[in-house]
């Protein structure tokens, strides 16, 4: 799993690279075409949901490295072992927050039902008054389940990530308690 979780952050760190570096062409399109009196206007769009998905991506590659923002008060004054526990609360957290975004998003696009309906967007909405399947986006004309995918794909990514991370503090909790008993 942990050899999954690492080529799974590095092809996340290098599309949330490339969608970077197409947000930066979008908008020096978009202030071109304005300057130039013939404004497209597709292209704001198309960089907000390309710097949705940058986010969302080096988001989970942030939480895998363990490099997020913390305030370490706490932590600082706190032996090894007790920050051992904390990191362990920590990975069991985003664990947590993860396998909730999945089961949410499961129930958000509701794949099962779409499924019993046999891929019948309109026999889905009837039944279940979700209309994820049918909303467009304003100018490109996409259908936003399709930019909305990012959720469930982060969820899965975040849960194996957060799962890696928490087994090798467990690790590290358990050397830590087999050093202290023998010494």
């Amino acid at each position: 799993m942990r050899k999954l979780s690492d080529w799974l952050v590095t092809a996340e760190m290098w599309l949330a690279a490339l969608l970077a570096a197409l947000v930066t062409v979008l908008i020096l399109l978009n202030v071109v075409s304005r300057a130039l009196g013939m404004a497209i206007y597709w292209v704001d769009e198309l960089a907000i949901y390309a710097m949705v998905w940058m986010t969302f991506l080096a988001t989970s590659v942030v939480i895998k490295r363990r490099q997020t923002l913390s305030v370490t008060l706490i932590i600082d004054l706190l032996p090894a072992q007790g920050r051992l526990w904390l990191g362990v609360f920590s990975d069991l957290m985003v664990l947590l927050f993860a396998g909730l975004l999945l089961l949410f998003c499961i129930r958000w696009f509701d794949p099962f039902t779409l499924y019993q309906h046999g891929f019948d967007d309109e026999a889905f909405q009837m039944q279940t008054f979700n209309f994820i399947y049918a909303e467009t986006t304003n100018t490109l004309g996409l259908n936003k389940f399709w930019i909305w995918l990012i959720l469930p794909f982060v969820a899965v990514t975040l849960l194996l990530h957060a799962w890696v991370n928490f087994q090798g503090r467990c690790v590290q909790l358990l050397k830590r308690d087999y050093a202290d008993a023998q010494g």
